[in-house]
């Protein structure tokens, strides 16, 4: 008899996929971040890639705890702390002073609306499966 699968599981699996997919970008990214603005761009790129898939894994978190009876709170949770996790994280970075803020901000822009994907169907998955335990 096979049942649903724990939420640590799926969890562990949104995080790979948002892992995978944060990977495919900055790779698709490099050689026209490389040509643009140099070693610098590209260093500003990975940061903006990994700032997005930090604030996905965080957000990540409200909706796998809340993916019982508090379904849509937990997905509404998640939205605003991806949000407000993306916000902070970019500030800090572009502040530095390290990176260079034109490719960082390029690239936490692209990679949270590419990421924004993954974390929908993972949040509607756990919406999904409240509507199956009623």
């Amino acid at each position: 008899m096979t049942g649903p699968r724990p939420r640590t599981v799926e969890y562990l699996r949104f995080l790979a996929w948002t892992s995978a997919i944060a990977a495919l970008i900055a790779l698709l990214g490099y050689l026209p971040t490389k040509r643009w603005g140099g070693e610098g761009a590209v260093r500003a790129m990975l940061a903006g890639c990994g700032v997005a898939a930090v604030a996905s894994g965080l957000g990540g978190i409200p909706v796998t705890l809340f993916s019982g009876a508090g379904g849509t709170t937990g997905a509404l949770a998640g939205m605003a702390l991806r949000f407000g996790a993306a916000l902070v994280l970019t500030l800090a970075a572009a502040l530095s002073g390290e990176l260079e803020r034109g490719p960082l901000l390029f690239w936490v822009g692209l990679s949270y609306m590419v990421l924004l994907v993954v974390d929908t169907r993972f949040a509607l998955g756990s919406l999904g499966r409240v509507k199956q335990e009623k």
